[in-house]
């Protein structure tokens, strides 16, 4: 183990607010090899905004980079099964949900949302 860690955490609906990583010569931009060097990276609500191809391309290449070199955390609200329609794209989604789960733990949480519990809560 490394004496200093290093993690970064992405929230996919911010992320999708900044400008795409993708070049004009279709390269990944210079941060993504930084993201490949990290000892784990975490994308929080993948899915929640519209991913598109550009955008499913991108993500799997950086899971190709960081296949068995870095952990990834991943939260979603959709089940791998829908993941085809959240990626525009059948193939691809199958490509990096194929990569995620290979050396994966993977858990399923369901129930109510505890922000709208809390809310509930308080209003009474």
């Amino acid at each position: 183990m490394h004496s200093k860690a290093q993690g970064a955490l992405y929230d996919s609906p911010g992320t999708h607010r900044r400008p795409h990583a993708l070049k004009e010569t279709g390269k990944p931009c210079r941060k993504t090899p930084l993201y490949s060097r990290l000892h784990l990276l975490i994308i929080d609500e993948l899915g929640y905004m519209p991913i598109t191809r550009e955008q499913a391309n991108l993500l799997f290449q950086l899971i190709s980079m960081r296949y068995e070199k870095g952990s990834i955390i991943l939260t979603s609200n959709y089940n791998f099964d829908e993941w085809g329609k959240v990626f525009e794209d059948p193939v691809v989604a199958s490509a990096i949900i194929d990569r995620v789960v290979h050396h994966a733990s993977i858990f399923y949480i369901s129930g109510e949302s505890y922000r709208l519990k809390n809310k509930l809560k308080k209003a009474n």
